[in-house]
């Protein structure tokens, strides 16, 4: 038999889901199964499973030892997690912007992934792991009921601000506010060409899964196509290349990238959307070799939903890389 007491990372979910989690390796019709036969109860009652759990629930199991570890897999065959030489290791935490109790957000460089795309592939889902590990944060046993993430994506090359939940209300507030586009995000970029005043790009995207790119419309011409919304103001600029500041109103799949260089000013670097040849030059003379896109700050709305009201109006910003500066001084001066 096994006791759980429901913390505040487990609280104010179904209670099938968080034994969905804790139990991972257990199909739903087992706990279901043990929920009827009052194998497993809450309160020391029977349960059917849809209760929203609460903190201090107290959840026990009338399983035996082994069928517990079974299907919990915290067996000696999960050990891979705590592997020495794992490569996750030998990747630096980026640099933390901001941390509490419930979220942290990170200035990721570019070429790390938001999340893995393959198995054998390091995030900055596992590296914040690693560093809530080693900071004393979490344990083990915690991951088997909650597993912090994150909440906002960035692609591959772009670098700046993500955030990330540490806790269950850090994680679903978050991804509901980012979700509801009511976090401010905006971007710093250098594209081709001179741009005197400011614009709002509207039009409509389409994704092409397959080739991992996107194309841009200004009328809707497909059912599949989806309006994007791109606004953008110049902060310095010469007569070959303009700094950009681009807010991003709608967040759709390389919609900076694709949006700017459909309306003739492609970004510096990117060979995907952009001007082969300024490309092939800026690598020659700078080393650049991805799109110089940065996430530089997250403006958060001023009612922001209990227990994270202490983020109302926040702003936080992430200084641009050591490359995307000089690519600055050596484009516009």
């Amino acid at each position: 038999m096994q006791s759980i007491t429901i913390g505040a990372n487990e609280a104010g979910q179904r209670m099938d889901k968080f034994l969905s989690k804790y139990l991972k390796e257990a199909g739903r019709g087992f706990i279901y199964k043990m929920l009827r036969k009052k194998n497993i109860t809450r309160n020391g009652k029977k349960c059917d499973g849809s209760e929203i759990l609460a903190v201090g629930d107290e959840i026990k199991l009338f399983l035996s030892d082994e069928t517990i570890t079974r299907f919990s897999g915290t067996g000696e065959e999960s050990g891979a997690d705590e592997a020495p030489g794992r490569k996750e290791d030998a990747q630096p935490i980026p640099e933390i912007v901001y941390e509490d109790a419930d979220i942290i957000l990170f200035n990721k460089p570019a070429g790390l992934l938001s999340q893995k795309a393959e198995a054998g592939d390091i995030s900055l889902n596992e590296l914040l792991l690693r560093y809530l590990k080693e900071s004393g944060q979490l344990t083990t046993e915690d991951l088997r009921a909650f597993r912090p993430g994150i909440c906002n994506r960035l692609d591959r090359n772009t670098s700046g601000l993500l955030i990330a939940g540490k806790s269950l209300p850090g994680l679903q507030t978050m991804s509901e506010l980012i979700r509801t586009r009511k976090v401010g995000k905006f971007y710093r970029t250098i594209v081709r060409g001179r741009i005197g005043h400011g614009m709002r790009l509207d039009g409509y995207l389409r994704k092409d899964a397959a080739a991992n790119r996107v194309s841009v419309f200004p009328e809707k011409q497909d059912p599949r196509d989806e309006r994007i919304i791109t606004e953008y103001r110049p902060l310095a600029k010469s007569d070959k290349a303009t700094l950009l500041e681009v807010r991003l109103v709608t967040g759709k799949t390389h919609q900076i990238r694709a949006h700017l260089a459909s309306a003739g000013h492609p970004v510096a670097g990117d060979f995907k959307y952009g001007n082969r040849a300024w490309n092939e030059t800026l690598r020659r003379e700078l080393g650049i070799s991805y799109q110089l896109l940065h996430a530089a700050r997250l403006e958060m709305p001023y009612e922001v939903q209990e227990p994270l009201g202490r983020l109302g109006g926040k702003v936080f910003t992430a200084e641009e890389p050591e490359l995307f500066r000089r690519a600055v001084k050596y484009l516009i001066g």
